[in-house]
């Protein structure tokens, strides 16, 4: 560990923190239907959209008709991006000739993409045409971030209602999601990534002669409108396998921490949409202080883990740190800090192979995505999780003190305990519950690349990342069986949809509710005890739930390699 590193942290963190306000003021006169810079231009095609769409951008859907809406646009985008991947062979803009993809792969993709996920039981050069990478793809990339905005826009009405039957319009929610956030930021990424050296054409891959003569195809594409989109909306999918490790995805070290900015900007941001919708810009920063909490403690104990290597590298006289499946451009602080990134955010991307990190810098990862990635987390998606956790913390509070418990001048009662726990329990359902399978059912043994508790860890991983569509790849586990995608798919469409539908219903009953005056008995939510408490809550919850699984894992691993064990 070196101040320079430590430096870089920082840094990252201060510009984060500076952004916040910023874009969360912005997102914030988007929802409220305001006017915006880019109104003149954008607005006549928000309205050409709705008058297309037959939708009225006046009329408001109660909670029911908003989630079935959700519900029934995702089962749209599903059967669209299956039915490419399955005749893509057919279709033009495929210049590597990329045949059909088979049924339970374009079904695990399928599900990835409509969930936010973006897992990939593929390489993305050696399986995709362009067409598949952009109009599906990249595609779905867009309104699945979109609807995770939408989402948390729609909690926060619930909070900031009163007296209310809906809480907004899905349709309305996701074109201005789309049109005025998301586009205008990835057309700046894209351009800035392409300054950077990203490729971005159509053209047809390259081939090269090497040093010894051979020849060697060199994949290119639309790569910086996919990479930009996948950052900024938390979805990670590359469209190389290397992901953010291959130069083309990640070319240069500016390139690096911009990509990690785009990973927690808006999810940060979306803090400050909460506070200044429900009228007290401080109730969201003690959310994203808590946030923070979580985000430094993770990064610290995996750059340590990583700078201090293991005793069998240590033994060898290799001093500098653990740099196995590192990119030596960016080196350990760099990749660790992304490691902590990119799950702390639903995002998945990686600059680094987690397989090869130490045990304990690989259980840092796995416990920012089975705390449900509420750690800033995914766009829209950390925040509502977050407030889930907001809401069994109000509870527990008001437990202490024999007192209906408040939040935002809105009494949290049984019906909101019950729907936040619903919610929350839903993710280690999918990801242990599959992962008790999996180390027992033979061909999934099979596919484990390593035995004892690192395989574990990886089958571990697996389950967590998709549950927790987050999309990234622990490594060593041979994904692409009929038992992995469809375990995988159920495992992502479960984990996204069956906690939105608990959060949607909080935010119904809440709206319904009316606002209950601050007295002396109210628990303030915007200082140091409620950010402690809240962080306490979420590592209990997390702890009690995960700890014995990580105990066979990635915990015996550690105690195995101090007594010169490996795996």
């Amino acid at each position: 560990m070196t101040m320079i590193g430590w430096a870089q942290i920082i840094i990252f963190c201060i510009v984060l923190v500076a952004l916040t306000p910023v874009i969360g003021g912005y997102i914030t006169r988007v929802f409220a239907g305001e006017r915006t810079f880019l109104s003149p231009i954008l607005r006549p095609v928000e309205s050409a959209l709705y008058r297309v769409g037959g939708v009225d951008e006046k009329r408001e859907q109660h909670w029911l008709a908003y989630t079935f809406a959700i519900l029934l646009f995702h089962v749209g985008g599903f059967v669209l991006l299956y039915a490419l991947m399955r005749v893509q062979g057919a279709l033009p803009f495929n210049p590597a000739g990329q045949s059909a993809v088979a049924p339970d792969l374009a079904l695990n993709t399928a599900v990835s993409f409509i969930t936010n996920t973006n897992w990939q039981n593929y390489g993305g050069e050696s399986t995709m045409s362009y067409l598949v990478q952009m109009l599906g793809l990249t595609h779905q990339n867009f309104l699945s971030a979109a609807t995770g905005i939408a989402i948390a826009v729609a909690l926060i009405r619930g909070f900031s209602r009163t007296s209310v039957q809906t809480v907004g319009n899905f349709w309305v929610d996701l074109t201005r999601g789309t049109l005025y956030v998301l586009l205008p930021i990835c057309v700046l990424l894209t351009l800035f990534l392409v300054w950077q050296g990203m490729p971005q054409t159509l053209g047809a891959y390259v081939d090269a002669a090497t040093l010894e003569g051979a020849k060697q195809t060199i994949a290119v594409g639309p790569v910086a409108s996919q990479v930009a989109i996948k950052m900024l909306g938390t979805n990670g999918g590359g469209f190389f396998n290397a992901n953010a490790a291959h130069p083309f995805e990640n070319p240069t070290a500016l390139s690096n921490f911009v990509q990690m900015l785009a990973i927690f900007v808006l999810g940060a941001a979306m803090t400050n949409v909460f506070g200044r919708m429900v009228g007290n810009q401080r109730q969201g920063w003690a959310i994203l202080a808590a946030m923070g909490v979580l985000f430094i403690v993770g990064v610290a104990v995996c750059y340590w883990a990583e700078a201090n290597g293991t005793a069998a590298l240590q033994a060898l006289g290799l001093s500098g740190g653990n740099m196995e499946g590192k990119e030596v451009r960016f080196g350990i602080v760099a990749s660790a800090l992304f490691a902590v990134v990119t799950t702390a955010a639903s995002c998945g991307a990686v600059n680094a192979m987690h397989d090869s990190f130490t045990a304990l810098g690989g259980m840092i990862p796995l416990i920012n995505m089975e705390l449900g990635e509420i750690v800033v987390g995914g766009v829209g998606a950390g925040l509502y999780g977050m407030l889930l956790f907001v809401i069994i913390t109000v509870f527990v509070a008001g437990l202490m003190v024999g007192r209906t418990p408040e939040y935002v001048g809105k009494k949290i009662e049984a019906r909101e305990v019950k729907m936040a726990m619903l919610a929350i329990l839903i993710l280690p359902l999918m990801m242990l519950g599959w992962t008790a399978i999996a180390v027992v059912y033979e061909p999934a043994v099979a596919s484990m690349g390593n035995a004892g508790p690192h395989g574990f860890s990886e089958v571990l991983y697996a389950f967590t990342s998709q549950a927790a569509n987050n999309g990234s790849a622990f490594g060593g586990l041979t994904g692409n069986t009929p038992f992995y995608n469809l375990a995988g798919a159920v495992a992502m469409f479960v984990g996204r949809f069956w906690m939105i539908v608990p959060a949607m219903a909080i935010a119904g009953s809440l709206a319904a509710k009316k606002t209950v005056a601050v007295s002396s008995g109210t628990f303030p939510t915007t200082g140091g005890l409620f950010v402690g408490l809240l962080v306490g809550v979420i590592l209990i919850v997390g702890g009690l739930t995960f700890f014995p699984a990580l105990a066979l894992g990635p915990i015996a691993e550690h105690l195995a390699m101090l007594a010169g064990g490996s795996f």
